[in-house]
């Protein structure tokens, strides 16, 4: 099976497409963004090609179910138990290559002293984490991450926490080996994960399901198996993001962000004329034609601010998520003016409010209209605000960013027709697809 692949490499995350040869999405991926930036390819590709064989298992499975119960329980229950336990094998797998690592790391000579103490605390941590895997990936849980780091690391400070003796083994000596261990394990490439985990994972989930599903579990197991083995073959790969130009690829192989952002906007919104992404560390202002060309175009990429890091670095001032922070903004009462969006000076900024006795809500409903404010005034330098207009990037999922965006554009442009969609953040890595689509076919012809 030919498909193609696009890969944004932005400062925060990577994210990468898989297309067909019709164009349509079969599979998308998103991971951390590490040091090393061939490992957050690599990583993230992977990820978008298990997602593919997903894609494929839901077609092929499609088939051997009919009108009589059978097709509403593979949606409703066979296909997501199955994705629940492979993802349940892959993080178990991770957990195993963390685990080595740190037994590695108390080997070392600086921890010669008490290594075989250190080791018995780290093995004792392990096995919990295994256990807590169990319940992070059952049936009608809510994790707050999908990325391995994020859960490993709550886990195991927890676990830390509880283990460590100020006397003997430090809680900061333990968090020392996991520091040490994390890294060892991101830049580690668990290649071909579908292929290793999904028949164990088909396994445990024909265990539980429902009984109507019985009649067809082996030519459910069939299906697995085909999209298992079926050939994926790459006729083509293109790059692009923030930290594009230290991708792995030909230097023909790279596109610009403003090129597939502007290209994968069109596609998802084909009447999109205005594209305002705003990504971890920069914000991009383009004007489209009818084709999906970029006609224009402002670019903030000398700071952080109003991106969002920024946004993160609020969060971890506040100990919140960054996907709390548009919920609480919502719900203020109160706009607040907020004189700096600097990332330096926010935190002397926050602190200094919440001292005066500001609501929190409301300081941060001020915080995203201030960030919003920033990108209008590089909307305005491209070219101001056709129909239709389109919001991309990570900060287009959070609601409180929407309303302010939805405001502003009210208030200086009138009337406009704003797309967002649960996708935004994959916009230039389908673009980048798209290109590479694009290439095959130019290369072909």
């Amino acid at each position: 099976m030919r498909v193609y692949v696009g890969i944004d490499l932005g400062s925060t995350t990577t994210k990468a497409v898989v297309l067909d040869e019709e164009s349509n999405v079969i599979g998308r991926g998103i991971t951390n963004s590490r040091s090393s930036y061939d490992v957050a390819a690599g990583v993230v590709r992977e990820e978008a090609l298990v997602r593919t064989r997903f894609t494929l298992t839901r077609e092929l499975a499609s088939r051997v179910v009919g009108d009589d119960g059978t097709g509403q329980a593979l949606e409703s229950e066979f296909l997501p138990s199955l994705e629940r336990n492979f993802r349940l094998r892959q993080h178990l797998e991770q957990l195993d290559g963390l685990h080595g690592a740190m037994n590695r790391i108390a080997d070392l000579p600086r921890h010669r002293q008490w290594s075989s103490a250190l080791k018995s605390q780290l093995d004792a941590i392990a096995a919990q984490m295994h256990e807590n895997a169990l319940t992070h990936f059952s049936s009608g849980a809510k994790r707050k991450s999908d990325f391995f780091r994020d859960l490993a690391a709550a886990d195991y400070m927890h676990l830390a926490e509880q283990a460590a003796d100020p006397k003997g083994i430090t809680f900061e000596a333990l968090c020392g080996v996991f520091d040490s261990a994390i890294l060892t394990v991101e830049n580690m490439r668990f290649e071909g994960a579908f292929e290793r985990h999904v028949s164990a994972a088909l396994e445990r989930t024909l265990d539980d399901a429902p009984p109507v599903l019985a009649v067809v579990a082996d030519r459910l197991r069939e299906a697995v198996e085909e999209a298992r083995l079926t050939n994926l073959v790459e006729e083509g790969t293109v790059g692009t993001g923030y930290g594009r130009q230290r991708l792995p690829f030909p230097k023909e192989q790279i596109r610009s962000e403003i090129l597939c952002h502007g290209l994968g906007a069109h596609v998802m919104f084909p009447d999109t004329r205005t594209v305002l992404d705003i990504g971890g560390q920069d914000t991009k202002a383009i004007q489209l034609d009818g084709e999906g060309l970029v006609t224009s175009f402002q670019m903030n990429d000398r700071c952080a601010a109003g991106c969002g890091r920024y946004l993160g670095y609020i969060a971890d001032e506040m100990n919140l998520g960054v996907h709390e922070l548009g919920p609480l903004a919502e719900q203020s009462t109160k706009r607040l003016k907020i004189n700096s969006t600097c990332t330096v000076f926010a935190g002397a900024e926050l602190r200094e409010r919440l001292s005066l006795g500001q609501d929190r809500n409301d300081i941060l409903a001020g915080l995203h209209r201030a960030i919003i404010l920033r990108a209008m005034s590089l909307l305005a330098r491209s070219g101001g605000i056709a129909n239709e207009f389109t919001f991309t990037g990570g900060v287009a999922r959070n609601p409180a960013a929407v309303s302010a965006l939805r405001e502003l554009v009210g208030e200086n442009y009138g009337e406009r027709t704003l797309n967002t969609s649960p996708d935004s953040i994959y916009t230039g890595a389908l673009g980048a697809a798209l290109f590479a689509l694009r290439a095959a076919e130019r290369k072909a012809a």
